[in-house]
């Protein structure tokens, strides 16, 4: 068969596979309540606060374009530059999430509670509700305090009465636009289609796509950039994508053997089974990690304009420093490293597999398991903390060598492009599970789409 012909089978295929997904009755009004659901949470991000000084606010946009707050904003779609009621997103959700997620390695109620299964994890999502809430209110006084501050741009206050109720109304309404989010985030993992918060923050990152293109072709018409090394670019970027999915998708398999037991008159048990250890099991929670600390030199630093030697340190650690790829690389083999042993434990995996009469063939049960599980781990978290540490730097790569704007150079790598994509699969995974349980054809002949825990999850450590 020629290529040309099995490209055209390749692509009638894709047109059946959509058709058949609108003539699944659920799956189809599962499709319309998240792209609805969706729809509100782009419109919250567009909705101002009241009291906010629109010709002031317009100024400086440019404010937190970059840095800490620049990837805030990122996750939120620029709510957070266009201060409206979603600016802070979903993040104070995703903030709790981490927060019980690391109390359970130093607090053994909350790590009891993981391990009593459905009712321990209804638990815990009450527990994050509770603090989602305490962290969005702290958040949104750190906005309104910015908001009633001078702007670093144009020394202009966006407040346009700076007090106490505008402290409480902005307080207020930033908390209720997270509790919102976080309810619509439920309802689309409950009623829609893939994980609520994990599309909100997808949804959130698209969103600037079609801004960063539309300023690539102003830059072409203008004569700035060249057509042709845009298409090598784009190119060059579905590599990227391609690889962001062997990362994604990438796992050892263990193989695990079930001991063959009789209760009554049937037999269990016997059968064998793989437990997935990921190469990325850390999802990109290292980067954030990693982000945020070489952040602190550059925040210090605005704090003492006058400070040659803050100054100094400043720009050694500013994204266009060796000093700043070689120590960004370090932290995130590290931080990956870190949040390996946190998101998954060798010990409680042998405990469990131990008590299900399961083993691993060739290897005792208990401490020996253990060993193996922490074995295998160790080595295939390094390849995969040094590619992530690759794909982190691409973006700056872009930026500094390429010359390509920031807002576009953020879809080549970085929190950005791994949560896209890991959102993407996921979603995909379970679009693939209903078509082949109505027993249409998906998007892949062989049904292997594995589903990659995105967003949320990716940066709540896979829970």
């Amino acid at each position: 068969m020629s290529k040309p012909e099995a490209q055209r089978i390749q692509m009638a295929n894709f047109i059946e596979t959509t058709k058949n997904i609108f003539k699944i009755e659920e799956l189809r009004k599962r499709i319309i309540f998240t792209a609805l659901m969706l729809v509100v949470v782009r419109v919250g991000s567009q909705i101002t606060l009241p009291g906010i000084n629109i010709a002031a606010l317009t100024s400086s946009t440019g404010d937190g374009s970059d840095g800490l707050l620049g990837l805030y904003d990122m996750f939120v779609g620029g709510a957070f530059s266009n201060a409206a009621i979603f600016a802070m997103g979903i993040m104070p959700y995703i903030s709790a999430s981490i927060i019980l997620q690391l109390a359970a390695v130093f607090m053994p109620e909350i790590a009891k509670m993981q391990r009593e299964g459905e009712e321990g994890r209804r638990r815990i999502n009450q527990w994050t509700r509770y603090l989602t809430v305490l962290v969005a209110m702290m958040q949104a006084i750190g906005i309104g305090i910015k908001l009633q501050s001078p702007s670093s741009s144009n020394g202009e206050i966006m407040a346009v009465d700076p007090g106490f109720l505008f402290m409480l109304s902005t307080t207020v309404l930033l908390t209720a636009g997270t509790v919102f989010l976080m309810w619509i985030g439920e309802q689309i993992t409950e009623r829609g289609l893939g994980n609520g918060i994990s599309l909100i923050i997808f949804i959130g990152i698209v969103s600037r796509l079609p801004v960063a293109i539309q300023q690539e072709i102003s830059l072409i018409i203008a004569g700035s950039r060249n057509l042709v090394v845009d298409l090598v670019l784009v190119a060059f970027l579905a590599l990227i994508v391609m690889a962001v999915v062997l990362l994604t998708q990438g796992a050892r398999k263990i193989p695990v053997q079930y001991a063959k037991r009789v209760e009554g008159r049937k037999q269990m048990g016997g059968h064998t089974t793989y437990i997935p250890l990921r190469v990325n099991t850390a999802g990109v929670m290292p980067i954030i990690f990693a982000s945020a600390v070489l952040f602190i030199p550059g925040t210090l630093a605005q704090f003492f304009p006058e400070s040659q030697f803050m100054q100094k340190v400043a720009q050694a650690f500013s994204d266009r420093s060796w000093i700043y790829a070689l120590l960004f690389s370090a932290l995130i083999v590290f931080f990956t490293y870190f949040y390996t042993a946190i998101a998954f434990n060798p010990r409680q995996t042998s405990e469990d597999l131990k008590r299900a009469q399961g083993f691993i063939p060739g290897v005792r049960p208990g401490k020996p398991t253990a060993d193996y599980f922490d074995y295998i781990l160790t080595r295939i978290t390094l390849p995969g903390a040094i590619f992530l540490a690759v794909i982190a730097l691409l973006p700056v790569f872009v930026t500094n060598v390429l010359d390509v704007p920031y807002q576009f150079a953020q879809f080549f790598g970085g929190t950005s492009l791994l949560i896209v994509v890991g959102v993407a699969l996921d979603t995909l995974q379970q679009i693939e599970s209903y078509l082949l349980m109505r027993h249409y054809d998906g998007f892949m002949k062989s049904g292997k789409i594995q589903g990659r825990v995105g967003g949320a999850r990716m940066m709540a450590g896979g829970r």
